[in-house]
């Protein structure tokens, strides 16, 4: 049995905190579908209702905005309340949100849906990154990569039954069914998640930098360390979303999309085929580039993945003409950018504690949402100078971060921590003392 949680697995098994991962892996694989299957019921959506795709597609822009904007308020409530009535409220929404779906007959209907469905998942995504932050102190990167990670695994396995149920029964039928299994799914999955008691959490080793002092979300955001974390998620979320959201369109531009390709005994078009390899590598990158972070560092790490992704950037938009080096480095830039979904979780967490680790990684994630807003810059650039224009910028702005991490960013924290593990009050005086004393209190286990 896991030493760090032998006191709290006495009663139950599942308060194991390796249980507490997988439960919280499942959950995330059980909401991923309202994010990555909704592009399956576009079409035969429109094709009931006529109302067009741009229109049906702003449901999922709304969606987007709400999981993202409400992660923050979500996290709080779990530092408050604990991890199942969050979850438990995220799978209700989750679940109602696609029932909604099965009946809308108007698009004001659809909206609201959205906005039911953004609160189910962000609650259901937060509550999950921030709890495995909480039990992981000393695995953070992997733990948060491995959680992260579930949000795609789930619509991995049920993207085939769910089109296929759509051709058999109609897309009405299929929210229904698919919006409650999944919401009573998650739903009972919330009843075993409890939070870590923290006083038997081992203390991280003291080989990179790691606060010994826990924050509030107010507290964290007065300082400039966080600003420079957030800047940092916001570039390179921005850099690699405004090349991987125009993979289609390039590959279309550059005619390659439809040629034929033979991976593993099947013959895919192109395109299709890349698509495939991308989502595999951006989901297998989180807990391995995770797990790396860990052993290096987490500014180490971030130094080797950005270079590497504007490298790869740079290498699509000098060889990305021929099919194998476009499909090779297209799957390279998936690689490097999807670990932002574990290392920046991981190193909110080491640098302003486990109390309130939810909200504060909740507060980081909003990174993603900022950097979404920036992705249509990607349309200007190429059409002022084409696609190179694009790999360029891109490229620029993720080799930067990389730089910054590890000269500005990896002293700034070490300073910073070192100081104020040393001196709680420091520069944030009576905000810093009072978090210094939350960090020692005695906390409440298992609920």
């Amino acid at each position: 049995m896991d030493d760090i949680t032998q006191q709290t697995t006495a009663r139950v098994f599942w308060a194991n905190r390796w249980w507490q991962l997988v439960i919280g892996m499942m959950c995330m694989a059980l909401v991923a579908n309202l994010q990555y299957a909704w592009t399956l019921f576009v079409t035969p959506m429109n094709a009931r209702h006529h109302w067009g795709e741009a229109s049906i597609q702003l449901a999922f822009a709304i969606f987007i905005l709400t999981e993202t904007w409400l992660v923050p308020v979500e996290g709080w409530l779990v530092d408050k309340f604990g991890p199942r009535p969050v979850v438990a409220g995220g799978a209700v929404c989750a679940g109602l949100a696609w029932v909604i779906n099965s009946y809308a007959t108007t698009l004001p209907m659809l909206y609201v849906s959205a906005v039911i469905a953004g609160i189910g998942a962000g609650g259901v995504y937060g509550t999950c990154v921030g709890n495995a932050l909480k039990w992981f102190p000393d695995r953070r990167g992997l733990a948060a990569g491995l959680t992260a990670a579930g949000f795609g695994a789930g619509a991995a396995v049920t993207v085939i039954p769910i089109a296929n149920m759509i051709t058999r029964s109609g897309y009405e039928h299929t929210f229904f069914f698919f919006g409650v299994l999944q919401g009573v799914s998650i739903l009972l999955l919330a009843l075993l998640l409890k939070k870590p008691n923290l006083r038997l959490q081992a203390a991280p080793k003291k080989k990179f930098a790691v606060t010994k002092v826990d924050y509030t979300p107010g507290q964290m955001i007065k300082t400039p360390v966080f600003w420079v974390i957030y800047v940092s998620f916001v570039a390179v979320a921005a850099g690699g979303l405004m090349a991987t959201a125009q993979i289609g369109p390039i590959a279309k531009d550059w005619g390659l999309a439809r040629i034929p390709m033979t991976i593993f005994g099947m013959t895919l078009p192109l395109l299709t085929a890349t698509l495939s390899i991308d989502n595999i590598c951006n989901g297998f990158t989180r807990p391995l580039c995770g797990f790396i972070s860990d052993k290096l560092g987490r500014e180490n790490t971030m130094f080797v993945i950005f270079i590497g992704e504007g490298l790869a950037l740079l290498g699509l938009m000098q060889y990305g003409t021929n099919p194998y080096a476009f499909m090779t480095f297209a799957a390279l830039i998936f690689l490097f950018w999807g670990e932002i979904f574990s290392i920046f979780p991981a190193i909110c967490a080491d640098t302003f504690g486990s109390k309130y680790a939810a909200a504060n990684a909740g507060t980081l994630y909003t990174a993603k949402g900022t950097a979404s807003l920036l992705v249509p810059i990607a349309s200007v650039l190429s059409a002022t100078g084409g696609w190179s224009l694009v790999f360029i910028v891109s490229a620029v702005v993720t080799i930067a971060a990389g730089i910054s991490a590890k000269f500005i960013l990896a002293p700034m924290r070490s300073r910073w921590i070192e100081t104020h593990n040393d001196e709680p009050e420091g520069v944030l005086a009576v905000a810093g003392s009072k978090a210094s004393r939350l960090s020692h209190w005695p906390e409440q286990s298992g609920e």
